[in-house]
């Protein structure tokens, strides 16, 4: 009898002991499971450029661009392998293209669906089918296409809102995207280098220029210039980047009430600028909506001083799916090295352009960066940073 409980005392034990051993392994896993499934969810809140506060995963894998130049600004960061769809921009065959970010990388025409159309016009549906699914949505000019608020609502997807700024009078802006964008994709310090490039090489524009008196400066003008497409000679710009960075006498600049960028023929004439430049997306127009067909054909031009003499010069576009960037900088010096020959001597114009394209969208590789530079300057058939026959 005390052998019967004796081996039952035992068997009790042992099975106690092997229940507690279980119940720790189990307890063991779960908890490592559930360490896992915070770490994968783990989560910060950012503020976007409308001042709303955002929800969205610490370290996002998968994201999506809407908008006139959201993923320019994710090219500049180095983060357009992130992407995992593009708006219809991307995918359109088109003749002509200014888009370096996109000459950069082929792939977005072809290795990508397409989650809705251009200038933000999303397809909420389309992005629920995507797969993998977007960790967030970064959206420029929010008051196009698409509410913020509105997309983030119908997809469950975290939205940041941009904007998108420019180089002259809102870079503030675009510098604070940078760093938003910067702060979601977890690329920080690479966004500190791309503001750091703009602010170097827009302040050695600066101070090639700064002390040129303003009696030695010869007068210009920009026309061409393109806004949702090609548009003729008295498209303008009074705030022209490449003028300001330069301390140019641009003509047009006084007129400040040119909201519309649109000049007189009779204001043109009357101011007669000595160099006039083209932007030649203008060559889009093959006819006489075209600034070139225009200064060829129309004799109130041809009494102009800069058509006479033959200063007339192409230029990289300005506006291409929102600003060039990198091609603001790039027509810069030549601005500079056309309007001050002196003060640009020791630049070569072809390397500086090859230096903006590959350290913005070409991820250091100079090779590449090359390639989008004959791209762009041949992209109408005209090269740009050449004298135009007119």
């Amino acid at each position: 009898m005390k052998i019967i409980k004796t081996k039952s005392l035992s068997f009790l034990l042992i099975l106690i002991a092997t229940s507690i051993l279980i119940s720790g392994c189990v307890d063991s896993s779960s908890t490592s499971q559930s360490i896992q499934k915070q770490e994968e969810t783990a989560t910060i809140t950012v503020t976007d450029a409308l001042g709303r506060n955002v929800e969205i995963p610490e370290s996002p894998e998968h994201v999506i661009c809407s908008g006139s130049g959201a993923l320019r600004l994710l090219t500049y960061l180095e983060e357009q392998d992130k992407i995992i769809a593009v708006d219809s921009i991307e995918t359109r065959d088109s003749v002509y293209d200014a888009r370096p970010y996109a000459l950069a990388n082929p792939q977005f025409s072809t290795d990508y669906t397409v989650f809705g159309e251009f200038r933000g016009n999303d397809d909420p549906e389309k992005i629920l089918a995507l797969d993998p699914q977007p960790d967030v949505i970064l959206k420029t000019y929010s008051t196009s296409g698409y509410d913020p608020a509105e997309l983030q609502e119908k997809t469950g997807i975290p939205v940041v809102a941009l904007n998108y700024g420019d180089m002259a009078s809102n870079r503030e802006s675009m510098y604070q995207s940078l760093r938003i964008m910067g702060e979601v994709m977890d690329k920080e310090e690479r966004a500190e280098e791309v503001i750091a490039f703009f602010d170097e090489t827009i302040e050695d524009l600066n101070h090639r220029t700064a002390d040129v008196p303003a009696d030695e400066k010869t007068t210009c003008y920009v026309g061409g210039i393109a806004r949702a497409g090609p548009h003729g000679l008295q498209s303008t710009e009074p705030t022209y980047p490449p003028f300001l960075f330069t301390n140019a006498l641009n003509v047009a600049y006084a007129d400040m009430d040119l909201s519309t960028a649109e000049v007189a023929k009779e204001k043109l004439i009357e101011w007669d600028p000595e160099i006039i430049f083209v932007d030649l997306s203008t060559l889009q127009s093959e006819d006489e909506n075209s600034a070139v067909y225009q200064l060829q054909n129309d004799e109130s031009y041809s009494q102009l001083q800069a058509v006479k003499s033959g200063n007339v010069y192409g230029v990289l576009p300005y506006n291409w799916y929102t600003q060039n960037f990198g091609s603001v900088l790039a027509d810069s010096y030549f601005a500079g090295k056309l309007l001050y020959p002196d003060r640009f001597e020791d630049v070569d114009l072809k390397d500086k352009t090859v230096e903006i394209y590959t350290f913005l969208v070409c991820q250091g590789d100079e090779e590449l960066g090359r390639e989008v530079c004959d791209q762009m300057i041949n992209a109408f058939g005209t090269p740009a940073f050449t004298k135009l026959d007119v």
